[in-house]
């Protein structure tokens, strides 16, 4: 069992930064794969990044390349999210997923349903 706790999140204005943390509780969390995601009111939850257990792949959606950034640090349990440059569109709350699973391919860890466990995510308001 991995639970997942993220924070960070908040209002600021467009071209502004932000960074997420997810903390993960658990021993073996360096075995997990991890994923941010969002969603935005009246869609549905999209991938934004996935990191896999050494943080040696990083995959992100085309939307966020170039202004996001995902990182691990094994030793501290904590995933997290540099957000650089944001615009109004980003608003979403944000979900951090681990998964128990080495492979990283793009059309797998793209989709919420390759994940285990998921955080109870936290907002990002970006304002123009």
């Amino acid at each position: 069992q991995v639970q997942l706790v993220e924070s960070g999140g908040g209002l600021v204005q467009a071209g502004g930064s932000l960074r997420l943390s997810c903390a993960a509780s658990g021993r073996t969390f360096s075995s997990y794969a991890m994923g941010w995601f969002r969603q935005a009111p009246g869609k549905e939850r999209e991938f934004v990044a996935h990191i896999n257990w050494s943080g040696g792949t990083k995959y992100y959606t085309d939307s966020v390349k170039g202004r996001f950034t995902i990182s691990r640090d094994n030793a501290k349990n904590t995933v997290y999210l540099e957000m650089n440059s944001l615009k109004p569109e980003d608003t979403a709350v944000y979900y951090c997923a681990a998964g128990q699973f080495s492979y990283s391919i793009y059309a797998a860890v793209r989709m919420p349903s390759t994940y285990d466990y998921w955080g109870q995510g936290t907002q990002v308001t970006v304002s123009s």
